[in-house]
Formats: C-alpha cells, sequence, structure tokens
C-alpha cells in the first residue's frame, strides 16, 4: 500500500479536535483509495500562506520527515490552489494530493454506471484545468498511485482548447441523462406513489436501510466511505398497504467538492423532487452532530432545505448505553439497518408521514366529473375517500 502523509493546518476560529476529526476521515479516505497513514501533522497558523498555505519553513521540516519515512506522498486536507500545489511539488520534490483530489479519485473508483462515469470525468476536468499551467500538456505530475484515477490515469494529453471541448461535451451528455432522469421521473409520479429520497453523510448506513426496508438485497453494501455513487429507486410497501418509492443517494461528506455538487447534480435533483427526505445518521460516530449539519448544508445548497425531514439515527447496536438512553429521553427515531432494529417502528413513522403528505392533497373538479372521487388503490392512491374537494 502507498504511505502518505496527512497534513492538516489549524486556525485560530477552530478548535484541535474539530481538526483532528477532519484528519480521522481524511485517512479513512486514504485508506478507502488504497492508501496508509505513515504520519499526521497539524499546522498551526494565523492565517493560509498564499505560497505553500502552511509556509516554506515547515515544508521543509516535513520533506524531512518524509523522506525517514519513505513517504512519496502528502495528502492535505484542505484544498489547494494551483500554484500552492505547483510551488509544494518543486520544494518537497513527492506528489501532492489535496482532500479534494483525493475524493475524485474515490469516485473515479467507485463509478459503475455510464452516468457516474461520464459526471467524475467531468468533475475531476474541471478540477485539473486551472492546474495545467507549469505541467506542459502531458499532466507531467500525474504518476501512479493515490490521486491518479480517472482521467490521469489515463494519462491526459488535452491542451486548455482539447479539455474545454471535452467538458462541454460531457455537459451535452449529462443533460440527455438529466432529461432521461426526468421521463422516469415523471412516469413515477403519474402512478401517483409518493416518493422519498434517502439522504446522508457517507457510510451512514443509506443502502444498508434501503435493503432492510425492501426485504431483500437491492443495493452494494459496504463498510467504505462512498461504497455507492449511483441513485436506485425500489417501492416500499407500508403497514397500512400504501406504497411509496424510497430513492438512495449519494452520501456526503465534509468539505465536498464543488466540483462533484455541479458534476452530480443530475442525480442529486432526486432529492429536489421528492416529497419528503429521509435523514439517516451514524449515531455511533462521535462526530455524528458536525455530519448532520454537513448534510443540511447540502440540502440548503440544492434548495430542498423547507421539503419534509425524518431524521433516523442509525447504528444504535454500536451504540453505549448512555448515549442510546439519552437519544431515548430526546425522542429521536432510532434503528440499526443491519440487524433490523427498530425497522417497524420506521415502517409505521413512514405510513404516518405519507398520511400527512397525502391529506395535503386537493382535486378542484368540475360538477359533471363526479365519478372521478372514487378512491385511488389504497397502495398507490394520493386522494382517499373524504379527500377530494
Amino acid at each position: 500500500m502507498e504511505k502518505v502523509l496527512l497534513v492538516g493546518t489549524q486556525f485560530p476560529a477552530q478548535e484541535r479536535r474539530e481538526v483532528e476529526a477532519s484528519l480521522a476521515e481524511l485517512e479513512s479516505l486514504v485508506a478507502t483509495a488504497g492508501g496508509t497513514v505513515a504520519e499526521k501533522v497539524v499546522q498551526r497558523r494565523s492565517r493560509y500562506d498564499p505560497a505553500t498555505l502552511i509556509g516554506r519553513g515547515k515544508v521543509e521540516e516535513l520533506r524531512h520527515t518524509a523522506n525517514a519515512l519513505g513517504v512519496r506522498s502528502w495528502v492535505f486536507d484542505d484544498e489547494l490552489r494551483p500554484v500552492q500545489q505547483r510551488n509544494l511539488e518543486a520544494i518537497a520534490q513527492v506528489k501532492i494530493v489535496d482532500r479534494t483530489r483525493l475524493i475524485l479519485d474515490i469516485f473515479a473508483r467507485r463509478a459503475r454506471s455510464r452516468e457516474g462515469i461520464l459526471q467524475v470525468e467531468l468533475a475531476q476536468l474541471e478540477y485539473f484545468l486551472p492546474r495545467l499551467t507549469g505541467l506542459g500538456t502531458t499532466l507531467d505530475g500525474q504518476v501512479g498511485g493515490i490521486g491518479t484515477r480517472g482521467p490521469g490515469e489515463r494519462k491526459l494529453e488535452y491542451d486548455r482548447r482539447r479539455i474545454r471541448q471535452r467538458i462541454g461535451r460531457l455537459h451535452t451528455a449529462i443533460a440527455k441523462i438529466r432529461e432521461h432522469r426526468e421521463r422516469a421521473r415523471a412516469g413515477r409520479e403519474a402512478t401517483r406513489i409518493p416518493t422519498m429520497a434517502i439522504v446522508g453523510y457517507t457510510n451512514a448506513g443509506k443502502s444498508s436501510l434501503l435493503n432492510a426496508l425492501v426485504g431483500q438485497p437491492v443495493v452494494h453494501t459496504d463498510d467504505r466511505l462512498f461504497a455507492t455513487l449511483d441513485p436506485t429507486t425500489r417501492r416500499v410497501r407500508l403497514p397500512s398497504g400504501r406504497v411509496i418509492l424510497l430513492t438512495d443517494t449519494v452520501g456526503f461528506i465534509r468539505k465536498l467538492p464543488h466540483q462533484l455538487v455541479a458534476a452530480f447534480r443530475a442525480t442529486l435533483e432526486e432529492v429536489t423532487h421528492a416529497e419528503a427526505v429521509l435523514h439517516i445518521v451514524d449515531a455511533a460516530n462521535p462526530a455524528y452532530e458536525v455530519q448532520m449539519a454537513t448534510v443540511w448544508n447540502v440540502l440548503e445548497e440544492l434548495g430542498v432545505s423547507e421539503i419534509p425531514q425524518l431524521v433516523v439515527y442509525n447504528k444504535i447496536d454500536l451504540l453505549p448505553s448512555q448515549v442510546l438512553h439519552a437519544l431515548e429521553r430526546h425522542g429521536a427515531l432510532l434503528i440499526s439497518a443491519t440487524r433490523r432494529l427498530g425497522v417497524d417502528h420506521l415502517l409505521q413513522r413512514l405510513d404516518e408521514l405519507t398520511s400527512d403528505l397525502l391529506s395535503h392533497s386537493t382535486a378542484h373538479l368540475m360538477p359533471h366529473a363526479g365519478q372521478a372521487l372514487r378512491p385511488f388503490d389504497s397502495a398507490q392512491g394520493r386522494l382517499r375517500s373524504g379527500q377530494a374537494a
């Protein structure tokens, strides 16, 4: 496995534990990308160094540390400016990867569908485009290992004009995928089945929950970050007999690269068209409150923060008893998707939420159209007897 040095920065407004939690997550990202952490370093600074982020003196110090450990790659927890990356590589003579590039690398490894592959390539090209200056047209900085999947792995030899042309073609292809997705969504809406989107931090257990609610493994699950990228929609029957559509979406993460948010907008639009959001929280993670805030921020960025949300605390089988009791006292909805604990109660809550959504349906009919007031099938209807007006 490739050995890497993790580099974090702490500024006056930040707490040490916040920085350490972010570095711990970065270490998980490195493991997901196939690397191993040899050393973690936190540099305290009053402000960013515009040339190297952490200061030339610190870079020289870390260069000696890295050489002693046999490390040839540094991974920064912050996104580096193109000039900072070039300066760091020139001084340290190692491969420099920032958090954004690492996440893009993981997405490139995980993408399986044509849609996912196109979206990841678009995000990577938009990331690399401003970083071509000084690298020539062959991207000499692209070497094997972490941070080189996707376009880097294919040894991009595009100049700026060709990259922009490729970006334009990718936008066109993704727009066609968006049109296809909208047609499929319109077909689902025509069935009058309520739709809900499962959202949450990466590795919170969204796919495991969908499998538990469906009653069979329909989505790949793994105890890794970003195990699934492609949205999956399945029907779920509620205790009342009604049917809802649940869509599993890509997980969120702190400092989610804006290139990914833009590239995956077609996928994330599944959330914008949902009538309710099922927010899954990894209650066993010590930083779950920070993760919840991250999800809320992304939902706000997507413009869906006003959609009804049902917050579900997952992995209760891994919780200490005092934490579990504290959540119970606050009336939290607690489950373990893998052990199916609390799933029946969750289905009842989904039934109640669906009933609330349906109760707001209104039909305006002409006097001669009274026959249309007959109730719809209970498994699909948005209108039940007595709810039409």
